[in-house]
């Protein structure tokens, strides 16, 4: 009768492992939304050739960078600022709203994880604490 009391053992402890391990995973993850909340627009990958975001100017550079060159395109179209301004403000909202979206998601689903992992730990771990007292008596 000793071997399944083992068993059950190295279960439970097994169970608190795997708890802890994600519990570590889900602060770290949980640690880096809210640090994402706080300045949505310097979070996240950025994909390369993407107008910077940091200020109009910075925008409005590589916007005019990235038109072709007089003797490349017959006619191209230069935004006034009016417009360019319009587009700015445009692109920023997305990537703070996109930003929030995805930091509040993870948050939620890291609190979930935390939550459960912590009820998975605390019973296993007071049911492996009784194996071992029935086995000592």
């Amino acid at each position: 009768m000793e071997k399944p009391q083992r068993m059950a053992q190295l279960y439970g402890y097994l169970v608190c492992l795997v708890a802890v391990i994600t519990t570590l995973i889900c602060v770290s993850t949980l640690v880096s939304a809210i640090l994402d909340l706080g300045d949505p627009l310097h979070s996240g990958w950025t994909p390369p050739g993407s107008p910077s975001l940091a200020s109009f100017d910075n925008y409005k550079a590589d916007i005019l960078k990235s038109t072709p060159k007089e003797g490349e395109a017959a006619k191209t179209y230069i935004a006034d600022d009016q417009t360019l301004r319009a587009m700015y403000e445009a692109a920023k909202n997305d990537k703070i709203q996109s930003v929030q979206h995805e930091s509040n998601r993870t948050i939620v689903i890291d609190a979930i994880l935390l939550v459960i992992c912590i009820v998975l730990f605390v019973t296993h771990w007071r049911w492996v604490r009784k194996l071992a007292k029935a086995d000592i008596q």
